[in-house]
């Protein structure tokens, strides 16, 4: 998840221009020159798709054509149109240009004949927001001290990514990840990279895409591993997301069809989904658990592109070669109940309500009072909104895997963010400056109050070498996840292994089907 608008990092301009520092790469698409950064190659705003505008408006992506010549790839390509949330329509209005959809690659040693492990980086941002060009998402580190080839990218966010529009095809956002896969698996061999040791990975509404992703048949073969951070555990129903879109597009007077929305201005099309968003408990007799949060985008079970839930895919042995590392943080909630103002304001009716609409379906309120007999309401709050959203969907993500024959590793964040005088705890997003080993940079840099320190540099060591590792050769240190023993890889101050840590949570969900949210009856 972002925490925040940050600038995107836009990279200076060479002061020489030897082969060495501004090095040159002939991929299938054609050839593209970079620069050298903190140690390893990086080539910016590289096109793995058509622009989406004009004739290709909410169309499936189309496959980039070839170019003549070297094109520089110094800078971020500008951003797809953004919601207003944490400022990021604001932070994109300046950006120029409509080719939304570009990777951007780190390499260590950038030739044919490397072979290098990917990593394929999928951010977050509530299915709404999202941006490939913050800082914080810089891979320069990850690159050069575990090795491998990063890559990360834009893909269409909000309605234009996500809205169910009648005539255009669901899910227009994972397909574009399918199309940069695809991109990856076809040029990344220039850079340095193994098409044949791809692993995907992504963090919150990243974690449910890739979560996404691995029950897609059209992804099949783009990767050989997983790692899904605080998957969100949000998935619609077609009738669901068919409403939603209808209130999006009633907004601008208009109907959820290609022929009304076509030349629709997309910052118009965002503005409109903020208006659902920020009035969106309007719906809740007929969206329920949906109208209670201010995200009114998310994938589509749609039965063609996405045809069951990845917990129901995972658990049937769809892709169960593909061993799987996932995990959330600790206290994901507590970040979201800052954002909201509601830190320390908890009442008992709010840890109420939160128990009756994201508890489990059955008896929610008692079941969570005797596993957590402790529990101030704002604790039952934090509690229920974090396994629902985010804990419970990222284990039974794993417990799928298993079911079905594959094989998961299972972590948990638990060091506790320093800035802000700790209040933070280990809250949902601590996980990505630690992971790209961005400590310093960007919005994140919030998490670490003063600076990181040491602590925080040794812990991010371990969960680089961990995540690095597990691209490699698909073992991150630790053994795999089974049902009895429940082995779990603790990132505290010293990562130990110990049996899963969220006992209460665990036995309170056992058994509850993760499913695509849908309309309420009646």
């Amino acid at each position: 998840m972002i925490l925040g608008a940050s600038e995107p990092s836009e990279p200076s301009e060479p002061s020489e221009s030897s082969d060495v520092e501004q090095p040159e790469v002939r991929a299938a698409v054609g050839a593209v020159r970079g620069r050298r950064e903190a140690g390893v190659a990086v080539f910016r705003g590289i096109p793995f798709a058509e622009a989406p505008v004009g004739a290709l408006r909410f169309a499936a992506p189309r496959p980039v054509r070839g170019w003549d010549g070297v094109r520089p790839a110094l800078a971020y390509g500008p951003p797809p149109p953004q919601g207003g949330a944490l400022g990021m329509a604001e932070l994109a209005r300046g950006a120029v240009g409509d080719d939304w959809l570009t990777v951007n690659v780190w390499s260590p040693d950038p030739g044919p004949g490397a072979g290098l492990a990917v990593m394929v980086w999928i951010q977050g941002g509530a299915y709404t927001v999202g941006m490939s060009g913050l800082p914080e998402y810089d891979g320069a580190r990850l690159a050069r001290d575990g090795g491998v080839v990063v890559v990360t990218f834009n893909y269409r966010v909000g309605f234009e990514g996500f809205g169910l529009i009648e005539g255009a095809p669901a899910n227009r956002g994972l397909l574009d990840q399918i199309a940069a896969l695809t991109w990856v698996r076809d040029n990344i061999r220039a850079f340095g990279g193994d098409p044949d040791r791809v692993t995907v990975f992504g963090q919150s509404a990243g974690g449910g895409s890739v979560a996404a992703l691995s029950a897609m048949p059209r992804a099949a073969g783009l990767f050989g591993r997983a790692v899904a951070q605080s998957v969100q555990g949000t998935f619609f129903t077609p009738e669901l997301a068919a409403d939603v879109a209808a209130s999006c597009a009633a907004e601008l007077g208009m109907r959820a069809t290609m022929a009304e929305l076509y030349e629709v201005e997309p910052e118009l099309l965002a503005a409109a989904g903020d208006a659902v968003a920020a009035g969106i408990t309007r719906w809740a007799g007929r969206w329920g658990r949906a109208a209670h949060g201010a995200t009114p985008f998310a994938p589509v079970v749609d039965g063609d592109w996405l045809p069951a839930t990845p917990w129901r895919a995972l658990a049937d042995g769809f892709g169960r070669d593909v061993p799987l590392l996932v995990g959330h943080t600790r206290d994901e909630q507590r970040l979201l109940t800052v954002l909201d103002g509601l830190l320390g304001e908890v009442t008992e009716d709010q840890a109420a309500t939160a128990l009756d609409v994201f508890g489990p379906e059955r008896d929610a309120a008692r079941r969570y009072r005797a596993g957590y007999p402790h529990a101030s309401p704002e604790e039952l709050y934090e509690l229920v909104r974090s396994d629902r959203l985010f804990r419970m969907p990222s284990l039974h993500l794993a417990e799928a895997r298993i079911a079905g024959g594959g094989r998961a590793h299972v972590y948990e964040l638990t060091w506790s963010a320093p800035g802000m005088g700790g209040v933070l705890g280990a809250c949902h997003g601590l996980d990505v400056p630690l992971v790209f080993g961005n400590l310093d940079r960007g919005q994140p840099a919030l998490l670490f109050g003063g600076g990181p320190t040491a602590e925080a540099e040794a812990l991010s060591a371990h969960m680089r070498a961990a995540w690095t590792a597990f691209a490699k050769d698909g073992d991150p240190g630790w053994p795999a996840y089974e049902p009895q023993s429940r082995t779990t890889r603790v990132f505290a101050a010293e990562p130990t292994i110990a049996v899963y840590p969220e006992e209460a949570s665990r036995r309170i969900w056992a058994g509850e089907p993760m499913s695509a949210l849908s309309m309420v009856a009646g």
